[in-house]
């Protein structure tokens, strides 16, 4: 059975983080979404790392916005992965998973990274699979002025109803938010507004299974595949 969640960057407990490697584990294990998120290289390729630096994943040092994609090829992001490309990533789980991508936008850091993620998107033809999401709300809304139809969500730390018209202003529908700030109330909340709501990152089956039991329509975004995934099959 497929196993409803959003695996947090591949499967980080078991494989480099942000790599091919850790996108196969988390199709082996047939989840439905996948969660990564991306930069842009000094010479404009979007690529799939989760922090400004390349210094805690990979061999090098610096920032990844300083770093060509052919220099940053030459870096080792774990086990012997290269850090990926997000048309490679798009292009592994094709047809097979939606796709969350994380805009890693810090206000004007990444001058362009909207538009070149989405020229990527749709040149693989998986429009219709992804949504971009964000802590940088301006980045949304970039998005937004560019693409009237690409899917969008805003991440968020603690939980506040103030995002609500936001999102219906600009047509979003997914809304993240670390999973301690989940209550009831926000949850339905959140659906009364169509949002499909996710929460980051339980990763104790005990935690887990609490939510399973309590939120049954929320999106898991987790580290521990495999016990979201004993979990899910009520194992």
């Amino acid at each position: 059975m497929t196993i409803r969640g959003l695996a947090h960057r591949g499967y980080p407990l078991k494989h480099p983080e942000n790599t091919l490697r850790g996108f196969r584990a988390a199709l082996e294990l047939k989840f439905t979404h996948l969660e990564f998120d991306v930069h842009l290289t000094k010479d404009g390729v979007p690529v799939v790392i989760h922090d400004p630096t390349v210094d805690r994943t990979t061999n090098g040092t610096g920032a990844v916005k300083d770093f060509t994609l052919e220099e940053l090829r030459k870096l080792d992001a774990g086990g012997g992965e290269q850090i990926p490309t997000l048309e490679e990533a798009l292009l592994l789980v094709k047809d097979r998973m939606l796709v969350d991508i994380e805009l890693k936008q810090t206000g004007s850091m990444h001058a362009g990274l909207e538009a070149a993620v989405i020229e990527v998107i749709k040149r693989v033809d998986m429009k219709k699979k992804v949504f971009l999401t964000s802590f940088d709300h301006y980045s949304i809304m970039r998005a937004r002025e560019l693409d009237a139809e690409i899917e969008l969500g805003l991440v968020i730390y603690g939980a506040t109803p103030a995002v609500f018209p936001f999102m219906k202003q600009l047509g979003a529908k997914y809304l993240s938010l670390k999973y301690v700030f989940l209550t009831p109330e926000y949850a339905e909340e959140a659906k009364k507004h169509g949002i499909q709501l996710m929460v980051w990152t339980p990763d104790d089956e005990n935690q887990l299974q609490t939510l399973k039991s309590n939120y049954p329509d929320v999106l898991i975004c987790t580290n521990n595949l495999e016990g979201w995934a004993k979990v899910y099959q009520g194992a």
